[in-house]
């Protein structure tokens, strides 16, 4: 098989800041990085793809995502707070971890989704933390494992020699995931071992305003806050002024009561954002549906102002702002900034080829629009992570048949092990 793919013919959306987006282009990859773009490349040797009546676009960059929840996808009207399987992290054994894990990032790879930052917050021992890290290498996205111990689980002190293994012998980025109470007494610590280990801290962002700002002395250019649908103008502020990264994930922060994501409050101080799903339970696994939700919540928000007879109207979000909070926002979110989320050359070659010709999106009148307003998973035909296609001609490189039952032998497992036995059969009403 030859290093060098040719990706021929299609609109090609760079996203870049040095090389523009094309109406019609190739893009040439070399081993697992883009070595140019252009129109009319040639190369010897090369595997063609023929990208005719596609856009071709870097990959969707998922900032946060517990995927080991992805067993419990679309789980209904029972929430966490009734007992629902957010809950039932304990009854998991490291082999519904692995499962769980890897339907969820298969998931992903078919929605064009190349990058996902999970929030593995089921950390119970290291048994689990392989099983965690075995999925992610045979999913073959890339990924970023957020080693965050569920709440009420110290890992009696063994959290320094985790995250030192995890340093040394993980293929995929790691990160530190703080559950710990938003106090500086709380996360100095944790923070301060993060950082000696040069690892990222991602944080939920706390219940309460000013919990952020109270921190500001810990915040840095290293640090990722989840959700900050609560935060204030000092927290705000502080996020700013530190150079801080903010996840948002806006169908799930409206669906499970944290609010709507503050998208004006940032757009107002410069915060370009990335975007997640965080959990499958209540919210949809693709990024099409993230972009939709932010660009359609921030236009309500501005129509409202405007029909109450405001002055002083902030600008609309546009849909070239909301692409890139999905791909090279999200990448800079994720700490890949210089690794991924744009199509250029020396970039990692994370890509995907999305059907224009569909009925669901034909014809087209604006690329970007196209993709943001009017695509969605089914547009989804290749998708490359470092050059190598994990879905080819709409169809994924994987043992999809294999993931699926042993996803359903582990829903089962764990479902009865709740007490939940109607949910094994799909019927609970």
């Amino acid at each position: 098989m030859s290093s060098k793919t040719l990706i021929r013919g299609g609109c090609v959306l760079t996203l870049g800041t040095k090389t523009p987006n094309f109406a019609n282009a190739d893009v040439l990859i070399e081993a697992s990085k883009v070595v140019e773009v252009a129109p009319g490349i040639r190369a010897r040797d090369a595997e063609l793809v023929d990208a005719t009546d596609t856009i071709v676009m870097p990959g969707f960059v998922d900032t946060h995502r517990h995927v080991w929840k992805s067993l419990f996808r679309n789980f209904g009207d029972g929430g966490d707070e009734a007992g629902g399987p957010g809950n039932w992290g304990h009854h998991y054994q490291p082999e519904d971890v692995y499962a769980a894990t890897l339907i969820g990032l298969l998931g992903a790879i078919e929605a064009g989704i190349t990058t996902v930052v999970d929030w593995s917050d089921i950390q119970f021992d290291d048994r689990y933390t392989d099983a965690t890290l075995q999925a992610h290498a045979d999913a073959g996205l890339r990924t970023v494992v957020v080693h965050a111990s569920p709440q009420g689980n110290s890992r009696d002190g063994g959290l320094k020699a985790t995250l030192r293994r995890l340093k040394s012998n993980s293929s995929m980025a790691v990160a530190y995931g703080s559950s710990d109470p938003l106090t500086p007494e709380a996360v100095d610590g944790n923070w301060g071992l993060a950082r000696e280990l040069g690892l990222r801290i991602h944080t939920h962002s706390g219940p309460r305003p000013g919990m952020v700002s109270a921190l500001a002395g810990l915040l840095g250019a290293d640090v990722t806050l989840i959700h900050c649908s609560n935060f204030d103008d000092s927290d705000l502020s502080a996020v700013s002024s530190r150079g801080a990264s903010v996840s948002l994930t806006p169908s799930s922060e409206m669906a499970s009561g944290s609010g709507p994501p503050p998208i004006q409050k940032l757009l107002d101080r410069n915060i370009r954002p990335g975007l997640g799903i965080d959990n499958e339970q209540i919210a949809p696994g693709d990024m099409f549906a993230q972009m939709r939700t932010a660009i359609s919540l921030q236009h309500a928000s501005y129509f409202e102002l405007k029909l109450a007879g405001k002055a002083g109207l902030p600008n609309l979000l546009t849909t070239r702002d909301v692409i890139r909070y999905a791909t090279v926002d999200g990448a800079r979110v994720a700490g890949l900034g210089a690794v991924t989320g744009s199509l250029e050359p020396g970039k990692q070659a994370d890509l995907v080829i999305l059907r224009a010709d569909r009925p669901n999106i034909a014809p087209i009148n604006d690329a970007i629009g196209a993709v943001v307003w009017g695509m969605d998973t089914s547009n989804v035909d290749w998708v490359f992570v470092a050059g190598k296609p994990l879905m080819r001609n709409g169809a994924l490189e994987a043992d999809v048949r294999a993931a699926s039952e042993a996803a359903v032998r582990a829903q089962r497992r764990v479902a009865g092990a709740a007490g939940a036995l109607a949910v094994t059969t799909g019927l609970s009403g």
